[in-house]
């Protein structure tokens, strides 16, 4: 029975941060936990093979996880990837950096998560980012997350942030600058200059790779699966797991720090008796602790495609054509890390506000130089692009349950997407605003036939389509929220109400949806964790006692 000072459940953008974080100090000993692989293959650190790795067939450093039936979506399941492996789904996203805007961390410190308005966080998003535009204000140059420049974005990406300008959309050339709304094109988490140039930089490439073989107070267990949380007079003192078939149990003596996401973490603290008690009832678990805001509170960004065949071939396409630019493409990205390979294909976007009295956007789109269907699991053959409109707020809230009580199954996961009114009519009227961009002057060379909604004159017609072929854009989060009220699963330090030495540190504790992309919001959590578990003032009360504020069992 393996003993270490923190043990870490899930080695994603939490996780591998954390881990780095808090084994950089020798005098104590870290053992990170993770289900899946490695993270090092040619799939992840190759941009353009996500299109390999998202579809999750076959499983791909993906648990492809679907949703139970959606109303708002008729009647359709939602599907939802999710990194499994070291740097999570940092491993297979589109690599956009993108922090959110900063009345979204001010809400929360109003809230009553004290300690995270956007002003207290921005020292952590500094500490994480390793810019390659250099250091400013609102920028960091040497953390271990890289932020480049995009290797070679292709002209048709100009071509929408031009399109978006004949629109009224100003040009904004940093999404995570003084101002978020406008259209440009994004920075990406890749590798700028050296050996690894045009790599994919996920949280694991960026703090675990470097240095998991240097520090011997550093344990990775990759294929390690995590059954339970060990619990002792309401305090976390481990975790057992599965590895090479064997049943273990991994004693933590400071602290537990759950990094599953906003799935596998609220799924966790259920197997191990903590959360709803009649939901831990309908499966037989037995309760060890009473939280009933475990899996509630699931927000994510409902998203609709536009999509467009096209006649011109710089982007990617399907076909012996395409087949043959790709060739080219890998040889290029081999020898110097640009050129296709090296596209987050998502590569041009913008933040816009549904109306001009709003104070921040409300709306996202991503560009995309690829026609995307289906989560890349329909593919189109020749050439095309297409653009997704988000809503960046949602306000409907979903919650993810278990389907029985083996750590084995996938979690219950339903967003209940588009199940308020207000999310349908604000995503309608971003699908319009997406179409008039796309159907302007500067894509007309590129636009051959639109797909799908080409006959979509009316807005009953739309929604139609809307229903028909909306899904997640990947940013599920609030599972495990952090706050101070009855439904709070974390307090603000990221500590479980009502359970010693056991935090949760990912996207699961946002107690409401930034407006953006969620991987380096879950870096910096992480970065700020990180300080509070290596002050020995948190480290005692973690070890000793029950943190405050927590709810009754």
């Amino acid at each position: 029975m393996a003993e270490f000072d923190y043990v870490i459940v899930g080695g994603g953008s939490g996780g591998a941060t954390l881990a780095s974080r808090l084994s950089e100090d020798p005098s104590v000993t870290v053992c990170l936990i993770e289900a899946g692989g490695d993270g090092r293959g040619i799939l992840v650190r190759a941009p353009a093979a996500v299109v390999a790795m998202l579809p999750g067939r076959p499983r791909l450093n993906n648990y492809a996880y679907q949703t139970v039936p959606q109303s708002g979506l008729n009647g359709r399941r939602g599907y939802q990837p999710r990194g499994r492996c070291l740097g999570g789904s940092s491993a297979i996203n589109a690599m956009l950096y993108i922090r959110g805007h900063r009345e979204d961390y001010d809400d929360w410190a109003r809230a009553g998560c004290a300690g995270w308005s956007f002003d207290e966080v921005l020292p952590h998003f500094l500490r994480a980012e390793g810019n390659q535009r250099g250091a400013s204000a609102l920028h960091g140059a040497d953390g271990p997350l890289q932020v480049s420049e995009q290797q070679s974005p292709r002209a048709i990406s100009e071509a929408f942030v031009r399109a978006a300008a004949e629109c009224g959309i100003a040009r904004n050339d940093d999404f995570n600058g003084p101002e978020q709304e406008g259209a440009g094109l994004y920075q990406v988490t890749q590798f700028h200059g050296g050996a690894k140039n045009g790599e994919r930089c996920s949280a694991a490439a960026a703090y675990l790779h470097p240095v998991m073989d240097q520090r011997p107070n550093l344990s990775v267990l990759t294929g390690t699966q995590a059954l339970r949380v060990v619990l002792e007079d309401r305090r976390a003192v481990g975790v057992e797991v599965r590895r090479g078939g064997n049943v273990e149990t991994i004693r933590a003596r400071r602290e537990v720090a759950l990094c599953g996401g906003a799935f596998n973490s609220p799924q966790l603290l259920m197997l191990s008796g903590i959360g709803d008690p009649d939901e831990l009832a309908r499966h037989g678990i037995a309760v060890r602790h009473a939280l009933p805001g475990v899996g509630q509170n699931l927000q994510d960004h409902t998203d609709f495609i536009v999509a467009y065949k096209s006649k011109q071939t710089d982007m990617f396409g399907i076909g012996p054509v395409g087949g043959l630019h790709l060739l080219k493409a890998i040889g290029r990205w081999r020898r110097d890390g640009t050129g296709m390979v090296a596209t987050p294909f998502a590569e041009g976007g913008a933040f816009i506000k549904s109306s001009p009295e709003l104070r921040r956007p409300d709306l996202q789109l991503h560009f995309v130089i690829a026609i995307t269907d289906d989560h890349a699991r329909k593919l189109h053959a020749g050439f095309g692009f297409s653009c997704h409109v988000c809503v960046l707020r949602p306000k409907g809230r979903g919650d993810v349950r278990l389907n029985d009580a083996s750590p084995d199954s996938a979690p219950r996961i339903d967003p209940r997407f588009l199940a308020d009114p207000e999310d349908m009519a604000l995503l309608l009227q971003g699908v319009k605003k997406t179409r008039e961009i796309m159907r302007s002057p500067a894509l007309e060379k590129y636009r051959h036939r639109e797909v799908y909604t080409a006959d979509a004159h009316t807005d009953a017609q739309l929604e139609q389509h809307i229903r028909a072929r909306a899904d997640t854009i990947y940013h599920p989060v609030g599972t495990c929220k952090m706050g101070v009220d009855a439904m709070a699963v974390v307090d603000p330090q990221l500590r479980v109400h009502g359970i010693a030495g056991l935090r949760v540190v990912d996207a699961s504790v946002m107690p409401t949806l930034i407006g953006g992309n969620t991987n380096a919001p879950t870096i910096m959590i992480a970065e700020r964790a990180a300080g509070w578990m290596r002050a020995p003032a948190a480290s005692a009360q973690a070890t000793t006692a029950v943190p405050e504020m927590t709810p009754a069992p």
